[in-house]
C-alpha cells in the first residue's frame, strides 16, 4: 500500500533517522500523504489538509540539515492538530458552520513549540461540534460502522490507521483517552498546568488540557516533552524545569513496578468484556498488583466535574450562543441550557473538589507506580450516532493527573479496549516510564488479547 514508510516506522525511529539523512522529510511526508489520499475517503479523520504545503515544509526541513544548522527535537515529524487548536494561516473552524471560514493569525502556543521544534504541520482533524458531544464525520479505521470516540475523533483515527505517526488533542472529560481506546492507539494526557493551552479553544479552563496520540509510549512520550512549558497568557502553567520525558520513557524500571487496580464507583456501566480483561490483568500481575478501593466521595466525581465543565461552557461559549445558537446541534444547545441553570454557589463550592479527591488519592500512590483502571466502558459502540461514554475518563480529568491509555486488550471482533494507568500530578515521566515496562511485560509474557 502507498504510504508503507509512514505506517512501518515509530516516530522516533522516523525523527532519528531524519536527523541522521538516512531519511529525508520529502520522502517521510509524501509516504504520509500517500497513505491519507488511499485511506480518509473511507475515514474521515481531516478537515483540513494541503498536501502541497505540507511538502513545502519538508523541503524546507531538509534544507536546513543540509545547511548544517541545528535541528530541532521534532525534525521533519509530520503533526496532525484537532481543529480547535490556532494556526496562522490555516482554517481552524471548531468543528462548526458557525465558524466556516475562520482563518487564525496567530498560531496557539503549542503550534508555535511544534515550529521551533521542526515539526510538520501537516493538517486539521476532525472534531465534534465545538469538542462537545456531537459527532464529526470521522469514521474508526478498525470498524468504520463503529464510533472512533470523540471528542477529538479524527486524531485518534489518523494515527491509528497510519497516516500521521503523532497527533494533538484536547480533553476536558474523556476526549483523548476514550477515542485512543476506541481507535487502538495510545493516548496521553499530562497532568493538568503542564501544556499551555493558549490559543486552542476554551471550554472549561478549570477542566481543558492538551494530549497527544501516537503508536507507542516512546513516540507519545516525545511529542509531549515538546509541547511541556509555562505560558504567561495560561494561568494553569508555571514555571518549572522543561522534563525529560522521552529519556526517562525509554529507560527501564529500576525496580518492578507495582499496580492498584481500581474499578472505580463506575465499574458496574463497564461492559462484561471489559471487566473480564482488566480483572484478567490484575490476576496476571499477581504480587505486583494490588486493589484498592477509591474514598466513598469519588461517587459524586462526575457529576461535580459536569458542574464545572457546563457551568464554565456557558461563558466560554457566550459567542456562539449569541451569534449562531440555531445553527448548533441540539445536544451543544442542550448542554448550554444545563450550563446556564448552575447555581453559582453550586459552582464555587465545586471548584474546591478537584485538590479534595486529589489529596484522597495520596495513600493508595504512596503504594503503587500507578493505578490500573479501565479506559471506556469496553470497545467501541457500533454506530456513529454517539461518541461513547467518558465515564471512565472523567474522575482523572477532574483531578489534574497525568494518564495514559495503552491498546492492551482486543476482542473477538477484533475491536481495541484501552488500559489507563493514572499517575500522581506532576509524576508524568515515571508514568510514561511504567506504562512502557507494562507494555513489554505482556509483551514478553504474550497477554493483552
Amino acid at each position: 500500500m502507498a504510504g508503507d514508510l509512514a505506517a512501518g516506522l515509530s516516530a522516533v525511529e522516523a525523527r532519528d533517522r531524519m536527523a541522521s539523512g538516512a531519511l529525508n522529510a520529502v520522502d517521510y511526508v509524501k509516504s504520509c500523504l500517500d497513505r491519507i489520499a488511499a485511506l480518509d475517503g473511507d475515514i474521515q479523520a481531516f478537515e483540513w489538509l494541503d498536501p502541497a504545503f505540507a511538502m513545502r515544509q519538508a523541503e524546507m526541513c531538509d534544507a536546513r540539515r543540509k545547511s548544517g544548522r541545528p535541528i530541532g527535537p521534532l525534525h521533519g515529524m509530520p503533526v496532525a492538530l484537532k481543529d480547535i487548536i490556532d494556526t496562522r494561516g490555516i482554517p481552524t473552524t471548531n468543528g462548526t458552520v458557525v465558524d466556516a471560514g475562520r482563518v487564525p493569525e496567530r498560531d496557539a502556543a503549542i503550534v508555535e513549540k511544534l515550529r521551533a521544534a521542526g515539526a510538520i504541520i501537516i493538517g486539521k482533524t476532525v472534531t465534534a461540534e465545538l469538542a462537545l458531544v456531537t459527532p464529526g464525520k470521522t469514521r474508526n479505521p478498525v470498524n468504520p460502522a463503529h464510533t472512533p470516540g470523540g471528542s477529538s475523533s479524527g486524531s485518534a483515527a489518523a494515527v491509528a490507521a497510519g497516516m500521521v505517526p503523532l497527533a494533538v488533542g484536547t480533553q476536558t472529560g474523556g476526549s483523548v483517552i476514550r477515542p485512543a481506546s476506541f481507535c487502538g492507539v495510545t493516548g496521553f494526557l499530562p497532568s493538568a498546568g503542564s501544556i499551555a493551552r493558549t490559543g486552542i479553544l476554551a471550554q472549561s479552563p478549570t477542566l481543558d488540557r492538551v494530549g497527544v496520540f501516537a503508536r507507542s509510549v516512546e513516540d507519545a512520550a516525545m511529542l509531549a516533552e515538546v509541547l511541556f512549558g509555562h505560558d504567561d497568557a495560561d494561568r494553569l502553567t508555571a514555571p518549572a524545569p522543561h522534563p525529560r520525558l522521552l529519556s526517562l520513557a525509554s529507560t527501564d524500571a529500576p525496580v518492578t513496578p507495582t499496580f492498584a487496580f481500581v474499578r472505580s464507583p463506575y465499574w458496574g456501566q463497564a461492559e462484561p468484556s471489559c471487566q473480564e480483561a482488566m480483572e484478567e490483568l490484575a490476576d496476571h500481575l499477581g504480587e505486583g498488583c494490588f486493589e484498592a478501593e477509591l474514598p466513598a466521595a469519588f461517587s459524586e466525581a462526575a457529576a461535580v466535574r459536569s458542574r464545572i465543565h457546563l457551568a464554565e461552557m456557558v461563558k466560554c461559549y457566550h459567542r456562539f450562543s449569541r451569534d449562531g445558537l440555531d445553527l448548533l446541534s441540539s445536544e451543544t444547545r442542550e448542554a448550554l441550557e444545563k450550563g446556564g441553570k448552575v447555581l453559582a454557589h453550586d459552582y464555587i463550592a465545586a471548584l474546591d473538589w478537584p485538590d479534595y479527591l486529589y489529596a484522597a488519592l495520596s495513600e493508595i500512590f504512596q503504594r503503587c507506580d500507578a493505578i490500573i483502571t479501565p479506559a471506556a466502558t469496553g470497545p467501541a459502540p457500533k454506530g456513529l450516532d454517539s461518541t461513547g461514554n467518558p465515564i471512565f475518563s472523567a474522575i482523572w480529568t477532574l483531578c489534574g493527573t497525568p494518564v495514559i491509555t495503552l491498546p492492551l486488550f482486543e476482542t473477538g471482533e477484533g475491536m481495541p479496549m484501552g488500559v489507563q494507568l493514572v499517575g500522581p500530578r506532576g509524576g508524568d515521566a515515571r508514568l510514561l516510564r511504567t506504562a512502557r515496562w507494562l507494555v513489554k511485560h505482556l509483551e514478553t509474557d504474550g497477554k493483552g488479547d
